[in-house]
Order: C-alpha cells, then structure tokens, then sequence
C-alpha cells in the first residue's frame, strides 16, 4: 500500500507499506488477515463507479433512473438534514482548502461515498457541490443549449417563456436534465426557508454562473460580462416552473435518491 487505504472488510485503515489484497475485477481492497472475512461472491464494479477527476455529468451518473450522481445526492441530502436554517446558505463561501480536500475524497470514492455528517461547517457542502458542478467539462445547460435557454428567459410573455424552457430542457441530455430537476426543488426548498435569507434573486445569482455558464468552454471576455445578467435570468425562471414539472422527471420522492 502507498497511500493509506481503508480495508473493504473490517474497515480499518490499511497503512503505507503494508502487504494488503486486491481484487482485479472489483477493486475490493484488504488486509491479507481479512482473508477469510472476504465475501466469497464477487461483485464487479460497473464502469460508471470509477468516476473520472473530471468529466460531463454522465460520466458521474448511476445506470439506473434518475441519473443524479450520488455526490450530487448526498450534498443535497445532508444540506437539507442540517443546513435549513444557516444564513447564506450557498452564498456564504466555506473554508476553500475543506471544500478542495472533500471534493477530492468524494471523487476518489466514486460511488460509494464517506458520510458527510464529519463536515462541521454546512457551508464546505455546499462549497463541495458548487464547485463539483463548477468543474464539469461543460455545465448542465449544454453548451449546444445554451442559446436557447438564454431565449426562452428572454421571452417577455411569462407564460410564453415557461413553455420555451420547458421545451428546452426536455431535449438536455438525461443526466443533465434529471440533475437539474433535483437541483431545482432543493432549491425551491432553499428558497422557502426564512432562516437561509436565500430568495430566487439571491440563488440565481449564485448558481447562474455554475449551471448555465456559457456557450462555449473557451468565453471571450464580451461573452463573460454579456452572459452573466442571462445567466442568472435562466435560473431564476427556471426556479420559476411548478415542482411538479421536476418532479416528473425524477420519478419517485427525494427521499428514495439518498444512498442507504
């Protein structure tokens, strides 16, 4: 072992330099005491499990309905638990090496993730899921997409504009567009809770830039300072559309999506 790792079995750390046992098709990692232990069915690690550093949403996206990564579910999920009734919620930044060190460890998990109920500071969640959704290849309104969301929200007849959204975000690929709607009804949620101070206006200039982002990975400096108003303009009027509409999408109740 080179970097200490946990034992799949027994569960304690593995430390540097210890002769441990790997499984080449699960990955299954242990002590050679844990031998015996081990289950004697193995289980290969589908494909999608083995998350890249970086990538399109799909690359971090279960096989099954609804395709919402499971960082992306367990963020939301403890930020729901505990985080209701922070000021700022999303707003307010956490401590950025935190946020770098949890993002890192969650990404290394794949899909199986550590509990976040160690993080202390609600704040470094959130940091962790911005900037997970910061760091994809391209943001959930596609980059092919983009112009017409930025369209539809420009729409002045508003119930013109929620048609044209709704549209638009039927033809976002399904990952993207099953993420998106859990993003939104936590969002909702966010936005409904007098302690968090965090309306629609304060939550789309938050999470304008990170979702919507621009047409192209490589923005000129125009296309920055141009984009940034829409962006938040999409946002806003996509927390806009009933729960209802999102909800089709994924399926079942939120409470179903948390990995057990």
């Amino acid at each position: 072992v080179i970097r200490p790792e946990l034992c799949g079995v027994c569960g304690s750390r593995i430390r540097f330099g210890k002769a441990a046992i790997k499984c080449c098709q699960c990955q299954l990692l242990l002590h050679t005491k844990c031998r015996e232990q081990c289950p004697s069915l193995c289980v290969p690690r589908p494909h999608h499990h083995t998350w890249p550093r970086e990538g399109v949403l799909a690359d971090f996206a279960p096989s099954t309905p609804p395709l919402v990564p499971a960082l992306v579910v367990q963020c939301v999920t403890e930020v729901e638990t505990r985080g209701l009734t922070e000021t700022g919620l999303y707003r307010v930044p956490g401590t950025e090496q935190l946020v770098r060190e949890w993002k890192r460890k969650l990404l290394r998990a794949g899909g199986v993730l550590p509990a976040l109920s160690s993080v202390t500071d609600i704040h470094v969640v959130c940091g962790v899921l911005k900037d997970f959704l910061r760091g994809l290849k391209e943001p959930l309104v596609t980059f092919s997409l983009h112009p017409a969301f930025l369209r539809a929200a420009d729409i002045p007849d508003e119930a013109a504009s929620d048609t044209a959204l709704c549209h638009v975000v039927s033809k976002l690929p399904p990952a993207n567009r099953d993420t998106l709607a859990f993003l939104m009804l936590h969002l909702l949620r966010v936005s409904h809770s007098p302690d968090c101070k965090m309306d629609v206006l304060n939550l789309s200039r938050v999470f304008g830039p990170t979702l919507v982002g621009h047409s192209s990975a490589n923005p000129t400096p125009l296309a920055i300072m141009e984009d940034t108003p829409r962006q938040c303009k999409v946002v806003a009027r996509l927390l806009s559309l009933p729960p209802n509409f999102w909800r089709r999408f994924l399926g079942t109740e939120q409470e179903n999506l948390v990995p057990v």
